[in-house]
């Protein structure tokens, strides 16, 4: 297992495609950073116009009623810079027949697209709510096994599942690993969607991220996927110009769905899916709040555990201000990334 081969990796060991893949990486990251930050300066004005603005729920905290009507699906704005980024410094690793960044694309871009079609329902009937939760469970779950099936296909994914740390694998089967594969992706991209509820914080948290999968992918040589993950960071690094505290435009799910599969789309084209428990920290953790809070809700007919959830009201409403809660998460994060790379940095030789 110390040994294993990279599933489709890069490949090239050579100090000058080491040096070429390092140079597209950071090209990528500042292209996308500089179209991500422009189209902002564009987009924002036209959805004020457009009245693209975002309903607050009535359940959240108060004072977050303040922010009603600022514009949402700003996350058009890192996923265009994102397209283009991939495209021009990417088309090396495509035309030598490496995939994996379309796939990965690909997948957020789907992800993304339901966010687009739940976003434009909410601003159509002017509230909180717009695809069901089935539709959306469904449409993801269609779109992770299709992406998982084409990375089985085109030999970048393996059906052994690798433990960090222990730096082992262990051997499932096929169809075993897709119904846990494609339930994990699901799962991710749905709790970095509910992460999104302060400003600056899924993007902050994801960026952080983002440069995880970077120096990974440099470490390991899948150039693609570095290309992919550098592009992700400039584009998020361009968004929080004007999304960061106080926010001047939201991601909206549009923004939200493509980051959940970004992430975990990149975990699995590198096959080392469990990374996420220790990148998606923050991710899980939210996510476990709220599923705490509702399931002890209902035993207990009405008692609560936290003040509010997911975990980032609960702060709120402990006195928190919301730049706190986005760095303390972020740092949080950035310390977890550390950590997982300690854990699967073996995971294919060097």
């Amino acid at each position: 297992a110390w040994a294993a081969e990279r599933p489709g990796g890069y490949g090239n060991t050579k100090e000058s495609a080491e040096e070429n893949s390092m140079v597209r990486m950071l090209l990528a990251a500042l292209t996308a950073f500089v179209i991500s930050a422009l189209v902002g300066w564009v987009l924002i004005p036209i959805l004020r116009a457009l009245h693209a603005g975002q309903s607050i729920k009535e359940i959240g905290p108060n004072w977050h009623k303040s922010k009603e009507g600022t514009p949402t699906m700003g996350g058009i704005m890192f996923i265009a810079a994102i397209i283009v980024s991939v495209l021009i410094f990417g088309w090396q690793d495509i035309a030598q027949g490496s995939w994996q960044a379309l796939f990965v694309l690909g997948f957020a871009l789907v992800c993304g697209a339901i966010g687009f079609i739940d976003d434009y329902a909410k601003i159509r009937r002017h509230e909180n709510t717009g695809l069901t939760a089935g539709w959306k469970f469904l449409l993801q779950l269609a779109a992770a096994i299709a992406f998982l099936a084409l990375l089985r296909w085109s030999g970048h994914l393996t059906p052994n599942l690798y433990i960090p740390f222990v730096n082992v694998t262990l051997p499932l089967h096929w169809g075993a690993y897709l119904v846990f594969a494609a339930f994990v992706m699901v799962g991710c991209v749905n709790a970095v969607n509910l992460t999104d509820g302060l400003d600056g914080l899924a993007g902050s948290v994801t960026l952080a991220v983002a440069v995880f999968f970077v120096v990974l992918a440099k470490w390991w040589e899948f150039g693609a996927i570095g290309i992919f993950a550098g592009a992700l960071a400039g584009g998020l690094l361009g968004f929080l110009l004007y999304n960061f505290y106080p926010a001047k435009v939201f991601m909206g799910d549009t923004g939200s769905l493509f980051l959940g599969g970004a992430v975990c789309a990149m975990a699995f084209a590198l096959d080392v899916p469990l990374v996420l428990v220790f990148v998606g920290v923050i991710y899980i953790a939210e996510t476990m709040s709220d599923i705490l809070q509702v399931g002890y809700f209902k035993l207990t007919h009405g008692k609560r555990i936290f003040r509010m959830a997911p975990l980032h009201h609960h702060l709120e409403l402990g006195g928190w201000s919301e730049v706190r809660i986005v760095l303390t998460f972020t740092g949080i994060t950035v310390a977890f990334c550390l950590l997982a790379f300690v854990g699967v940095m073996y995971r294919y030789a060097i």
